[in-house]
This record gives C-alpha cells, structure tokens and sequence, in this order.
C-alpha cells in the first residue's frame, strides 16, 4: 500500500468525530430554537386568552347599551304615538279654525269696503264746512293771540296824567314793543351807588327801594337838571321831558321788579327823540 492511499485511509477514519460535534451543535440549536418557539407560543396564548377576554367585556358592554337602546326606542316610539295621535287632533282643529278665519275674513273685508264707501261719501260731502270749520278756528286763534298781547301790552296813565304808550311787563313785552317800532327802548339794571348810571339818553341814580310795597325813588338826570321820581310804584309809567320833546309825548320809565338794593325796567322815548339824544350826548 502506497503513502498517499494511507493517508486518505487516515482522514477517512478521521472524519465522523467533526459530523459528530456538528450534529451535537445543531442539536443544541435546535434545542434552544424549540425552547424559544415554546416560548413565544405561550406568550401568544396568554395575549389571545387576555385578548378574548377584553372582546368579552366590550360584547358584553355593548349589549347592556343596546338593550337600553332598545327600551329607550320602544318609550320613544310610545311617545311618538301619543304626540302623533294629540297632532292628529290638532290639525283638525287648525283646518277647521283656518275655514273659520277665513269666512271672517272675507266679511270683514266686505264690512270694510261699504265702511270706506261712506266714510268717502260723508268726506265729500263736507270738506267745505270743514275747511270753514278750519278758517273759522284760525281766525278765533289768531283774534285771541291778539288780545292776549292787548292784555299785556295796555295803555295807563303816567304820574304826569299824560297817557303813556303801551306798557310791558317784562323782557319779552320790551321785545314785542321794539317789534313794533312805535318807540325807543333802553333796558337797564339799577343799583344803589353814588354815581349816576347812563341808561339811553339820560342818567339815573336809584335813591331807595322798599321790595315789600314794590316802590322805589329815584333821581334823572338830563338836560343840566336834576328829576327827583319818588314813591314810585313798580309797573306805573314814571314820565318826564326834555328839551325838544315838549311837543311830543314824553319820556317813560317803567320798573318790572323792585329788589333790595336794585330796581329792574327800561325807559321809551319818541323816536324823534333820536336827534335830540345825540345832541344832549355831545354838549355832555
């Protein structure tokens, strides 16, 4: 026998050793492979038996809420039922009242069209009278507005028996008389002081007041001499004249409240008396 041919002998005889440490190895792997596959198998059985009973509970859950949905549909349908047959009733009732309002409603419009017809006819009937009636209250109004200001605005005489113009009682009846434009007003406010106040084309010094007997004395002053008015009583027309006015009608005060220490009203003159206010203004 040759060399070569002992050789091979040899590692023929060498061989099942290493096959059988690799079938040891593959039977350890399997081993440990069947441990993990027994593994996972448990674990998988342990979630599909947590996984059934979770599916249990919510079916059991879920049909709890479905028989009380049930039981909730069956009391609506009652419900319904009961409000069907009540709108049932009602609809009836609303024809029969719509019919109702109906008929009422054509004769009313029937009354409503003869009514309009007379009230129409009686309109025409006397829109002249009441045009009259109109015209006939506007000239009452305006007669009455006449004398109310007539009543206001009336004529007395003045403490130098010469009557006076028309007298106001106040600032508004001052207005009214300068509408007119029969005379010059000058409005003042007088008080108690020692140096005498201009008021138009005079002077004026208020001397004393008595509020409770409404009178008042005063002193004016025009053409270089002096007028004492004393005792005067408030709405009396307190006259006087200055050169130039003789041949007119004079110069009045009149006071509309006596106060304390005041005196309130204004003075007319002529007015002509324009002239001579300038000319006694400028020799002043």
């Amino acid at each position: 026998m040759s060399e070569f041919q002992e050789t091979n002998i040899q590692n023929t005889a060498a061989t099942p050793r290493w096959v059988g440490l690799a079938i040891a190895a593959l039977g350890g792997l399997s081993l440990i492979g069947i441990g993990v596959g027994w593994s996972a198998l448990n674990h998988a059985k342990s979630v599909e038996q947590s996984t059934q009973a979770s599916l249990k509970q919510q079916n059991d859950a879920l049909g709890q809420r479905l028989a009380k949905s049930e039981d909730q549909s069956q009391q609506l349908q009652s419900d319904l039922k009961v409000v069907t047959d009540k709108l049932n009733v009602t609809q009836d009732e609303l024809i029969s009242a719509r019919k109702q309002s109906k008929a009422a409603g054509a004769a009313y419009d029937k009354k409503l069209t003869g009514l309009a017809s007379n009230v129409n006819t009686q309109l025409a009937t006397k829109a002249s009278t009441e045009d009259v009636t109109k015209l006939n209250g506007d000239v009452t109004g305006v007669k009455s507005d006449l004398d109310v200001t007539k009543a206001k605005l009336e004529r007395s005489m003045g403490d130098m028996n010469v009557m006076s113009g028309l007298i106001a009682r106040n600032h508004d009846d001052v207005e009214e008389l300068r509408r007119r434009g029969d005379r010059n007003y000058f409005e003042f406010t007088l008080a108690k002081a020692k140096t005498p106040q201009r008021v138009g084309p005079v002077q004026m010094a208020l001397n004393k007041t008595d509020p409770k007997k409404s009178k008042y004395t005063m002193t004016v002053l025009a053409d270089d001499k002096s007028i004492e008015k004393k005792d005067k009583t408030a709405g009396e027309p307190v006259q006087f004249y200055v050169k130039g006015s003789t041949h007119m009608s004079p110069y009045e005060i009149v006071v509309f409240e006596v106060g304390k220490s005041q005196i309130t009203g204004y003075l007319s003159t002529p007015k002509s008396a324009a002239t001579a206010a300038a000319s006694n203004t400028a020799a002043q």
